[in-house]
């Protein structure tokens, strides 16, 4: 048997051992989004509601659960965003919006804070998961962005799993599509409209809150690495090959364990002129801003002048969080460094 003594040494070096352990310990977190726009309470049936709180749930769980099981902040994302590309709740994968052609094109970026390496994808027609293609671009190829039928012939190559492309059809999105060209044709037969219409105004060039529901995630994993994803359906009724913001790196996704990790949602022609995700960074890594003061200023000052809509999700280093929007509402959630969960989808 031990002695008194030698029992007491044993505890004290089991202790030490613990506080060292808990001492090297990082702290793990993550946040997500599933588009900003026109979502008021008083028009959300409360079934949707449920079905969207629920799904939030799942996919902050899915991104959490490898975080605690010392997986990568990259490996964290890719699970979260495929949660959400799976399903039609969102404008992203299954829940894609369609084009004025009536086809459905998938463009998502991720971003490691780490090493500042990205990898994107646009216009991607029989990718099941767009964001797992983006982080192949990334650690597969020695290009950052890839498009069409060339990033479907590398997604090819590497075996990427490929669908039909009736996979993504859903007639809620459908539907919208062709109320958004009902919209169109009746702008088109009024001489007021197109005769009096200032830029920026709400008309005919202007997108419908349609094209939101853009899925995205930041995650902070033990070893202090960032890392944020984002993928999109893009806007319904998009002409000509349009390519928003997402796959843009830097104007809707962007990381940098320096500063934060960024993922964006909304009008993406002002987010890429804006160059949104970078800018809170830059804010944060020139000015010395805080992560929420450097988010809350390009979202609700710099992008609000330029009656740009939507909002964002950032964490930063130290396991921060923002969400701002300036919207009526943004579907979003996270677990915070203490493990606490927070869902919330209005403008509380």
């Amino acid at each position: 048997m031990m002695t008194r003594t030698q029992l007491f040494v044993v505890v004290l070096l089991v202790c030490t051992v613990s506080a060292l352990i808990a001492q090297d310990a990082k702290p793990i977190a993550i946040v997500i989004h599933g588009g900003a726009g026109t979502i008021r309470r008083e028009n959300m049936p409360p079934e949707r509601e449920k079905a969207y709180r629920e799904k939030l749930e799942e996919a902050l769980n899915a991104g959490y659960a490898v975080l605690k099981n010392g997986g990568s902040s990259l490996d964290a994302v890719e699970a979260t965003i495929h949660v959400m590309e799976d399903s039609p709740l969102f404008n992203a994968g299954k829940g894609a919006v369609f084009t004025s052609e009536g086809t459905n094109e998938l463009d998502a970026a991720v971003m490691d804070g780490a090493m500042l390496k990205a990898g994107a994808v646009a216009g991607l027609k029989r990718i099941k998961s767009p964001i797992t293609l983006a982080r192949w671009v990334m650690e597969k190829s020695p290009h950052v962005m890839m498009v069409g039928e060339g990033a479907e012939t590398f997604a090819k190559q590497n075996g990427m799993e490929f669908v039909d492309p009736s996979y993504f059809r859903t007639e809620q999105r459908w539907n919208q599509l062709q109320q958004a060209k009902s919209r169109e044709q009746q702008q088109r037969s009024s001489e007021q409209e197109s005769s009096t219409k200032k830029p920026g105004e709400p008309g005919g060039d202007d997108i419908d809150d349609h094209k939101f529901g853009t899925v995205g995630c930041v995650a902070l994993d033990k070893n202090g690495n960032l890392a944020a994803g984002t993928s999109t359906g893009g806007t319904t009724n998009k002409k000509f090959g349009r390519v928003g913001d997402v796959p843009i790196i830097g104007g809707g996704t962007y990381a940098n364990n320096a500063t934060c990790g960024v993922s964006c949602t909304g009008t993406g022609e002002y987010f890429i002129r804006s160059v949104v995700a970078h800018d809170v960074s830059s804010l944060m890594e020139y000015k010395g801003m805080t992560l929420k003061a450097a988010a809350d200023l390009v979202v609700m000052d710099k992008l609000v002048k330029m009656k740009g809509d939507g909002g964002l999700i950032a964490m930063d280093a130290k396991g921060n969080i923002a969400m701002p929007f300036n919207t009526s509402g943004m579907y979003r959630g996270y677990i915070d460094i203490n493990g606490k969960m927070e869902i919330s989808i209005y403008k509380e």
